[in-house]
């Protein structure tokens, strides 16, 4: 329902009318009406009330033909400003957030009212709710994506996934090693194409229901039947054997040393057998969905979880309209106090994280064009240069990289290059002055595809710049021969690793050319029968081939940075480097 808020905003935001404070406009009722879509009967009601709260001054024509005169009292900003605080103190959350996204403002009025946003985020203490329940508010930029394990493919939903889900056993970074999840034990054949899983007993589902094998037989054929972009690395199981409702064997064709990996990933989450894909995901971990829309997911503590319980009781995620700012927000302030910019630092910490994977350029092979030839794809090399893109740009990229893995980047020698290189290069390959198309993610590759486009200004290399917005949609498909992306390993870096060679979904499948893939594919075919000194040879040479080739430019290793309230204890960092949200605790004043 319009308030008197909207109406004031729609008027003063009219451009035809062209209001500014205190200075009288002649206006008609006719363009009123068609301004705040009512009749001119409303209008009239709709303008008294304006005034009577003192937002307008009011003078009617006198007679046909005679111009009424409307004259602003207050600034577009400052009402804008309080019916943003209206809202929030009347715990309208969502009608706060779709203002920002739905009404033109300037870029300080815009970051002022997201600090006053992010001062509501947080924690709700059980000293504040009638419930006695301990909330945990979240902001995400950008929607909701794909939360099906088969298809998932961005980096929040799959540690969004694992806080709602389980699979049989989990991946300890710290250790390198795997832990018991929903499998209590296991064990394997001397030839590694025999596995037995032994499951816990009294695990529950979200629904109340039992967790047995026929779920974990029903989660791995799932996979197949959705044609799961993921099918290579599970190609070697021929058949399995339920023995027992807490007992299953997985028959290989072959010797699989890498299987642990492969059932410790989201893949293979175990979901009900009977899962409807329509309906709300259902899982066996720490966090149940409660709510799921467009704006906001929200999630429950899980009291039937197998585990230790999560000392939240309620997580609340909202997404914004658009993408605002970067970074992650965990903070916890006051619910009811609206803080404003100068002060909402007095009680946040940072914390840094560098995230394994990088930012890289790949070429788009199904278009014609002289990137197809080594020379040009060597000159792009030097323009996008890690070294000179870290010192010119900074920021979150904090090391160049010449590998997915920042300890393979560390140890390369690095130097400057110069400019004439990658012109005498160019000169080399066919290029014939036309412009390129360079696709990149707006507002978050901006500052680095305009920096490219300068530096290849310099040696006649002419780039157009083709950023997209969607954020949901990583692996947009676009006609531009330049393509610029990141890549977030997981902690399992082999696992991260092997499944960005080999990921059916993924932009580098999507530009790379079948002979291209199929070289991959030879190479990496016995990377599953492999001890792991093997598997970790074997992608160093993946890698190697990469840049011996000049199909994919490594570019820099990027950090996260989190914001949180200095009340957050407990803080670990989970999947992609997010925080652990069954083990974050509140210290309560």
């Amino acid at each position: 329902m319009d308030t008197i808020y909207t109406h004031f905003l729609r008027l003063a935001a009219d451009e035809q009318l062209s209001l500014k404070m205190k200075e009288p406009v002649q206006v008609t009722i006719e363009h009123l009406s068609s301004i705040l879509c009512c009749t001119p009967r409303n209008v009239k009601f709709i303008v008294r009330k304006l005034e009577e709260q003192r937002f307008v001054h009011w003078k009617p024509g006198r007679g046909r033909g005679n111009y009424s005169t409307l004259t602003l009292l207050r600034g577009f900003n400052d009402v804008l400003e309080m019916h943003f605080s209206e809202l929030l103190c009347k715990g309208k959350l969502k009608e706060a957030i779709e203002l920002i996204g739905s009404v033109r403002m300037d870029d300080v009025l815009r970051d002022k009212l997201m600090h006053t946003l992010h001062q509501q985020m947080g924690f709700r203490s059980h000293t504040e709710t009638a419930s006695g329940q301990d909330t945990l508010r979240m902001l995400r930029s950008r929607q909701l994506g794909d939360l099906d394990p088969a298809s998932v493919y961005t980096a929040f939903e799959t540690y969004l996934l694992g806080q709602i889900c389980n699979t049989l056993i989990s991946y300890d970074a710290h250790t390198d090693s795997f832990l018991p999840a929903l499998a209590h034990t296991w064990e394997s054949s001397n030839d590694h194409r025999e596995w037995i899983f032994y499951l816990r007993k009294g695990v529950r589902f979200h629904d109340g229901r039992w967790m047995t094998a026929q779920d974990v037989q029903a989660s791995l054929n799932r996979l197949f039947e959705m044609n799961s972009s993921s099918l290579w690395f599970y190609r070697d199981i021929e058949h399995t054997d339920i023995i027992g409702d807490y007992c299953i064997r997985f028959i290989l064709r072959r010797s699989n040393r890498f299987l642990l990996h492969l059932f410790s990933c989201i893949r293979m989450i175990v979901l009900p057998a009977d899962h409807d894909q329509n309906q709300t995901l259902i899982g066996t971990g720490p966090f149940q969905i409660t709510e799921k829309n467009e704006d906001v997911i929200k999630l429950s503590a899980f009291d039937g979880y197998y585990g230790i319980r999560p000392h939240l009781d309620q997580v609340h995620i909202w997404f914004l309209p658009e993408p605002t700012l970067n970074d992650r927000y965990y903070e916890l302030p006051g619910t009811y106090q609206l803080s404003m910019p100068g002060n909402s630092q007095e009680k946040l910490n940072f914390i840094d994280y560098p995230s394994l994977g990088c930012q890289y350029m790949l070429f788009n092979f199904h278009m014609e064009g002289c990137h197809h030839q080594l020379p040009f794809r060597q000159a792009m090399r030097i323009i996008y240069d890690p070294l000179t893109l870290v010192n010119d740009l900074g920021k979150n990229r904090i090391t160049p990289a010449c590998s997915f893995l920042p300890w393979r980047s560390a140890a390369e020698n690095w130097s400057s290059v110069s400019l004439e290189d990658a012109k005498s290069l160019l000169e080399q390959s066919d290029y014939q002055g036309e412009p390129l198309l360079l696709s990149y993610k707006k507002n978050k590759d901006s500052d680095v595809a305009e920096w490219l486009q300068q530096r290849a200004s310099h040696i006649g290399l002419k780039i157009e710049l083709e950023p997209f917005d969607d954020y949901v949609d990583v692996v947009k498909k676009s006609t531009a021969p330049l393509i610029l992306r990141e890549e977030i390993l997981e902690d399992d870096w082999q696992y991260g690793m092997i499944h960005f060679f080999k990921n059916q979904a993924n932009s580098f499948h999507e530009y790379m050319t079948p002979e291209i893939q199929s070289a991959f594919d030879d190479l990496l075919d016995v990377f599953p029968q492999l001890p792991d000194s093997g598997r970790m040879e074997l992608l160093e040479q993946a890698e190697g081939l990469l840049r011996e080739n000049g199909w994919l430019l490594h570019g820099c290793h990027m950090n996260r940075k989190s914001e949180l309230h200095q009340s957050i204890y407990g803080m670990q960092t989970s999947e992609f480097g997010f925080l652990d949200l069954s083990k974050l605790w509140i210290k309560n004043p």
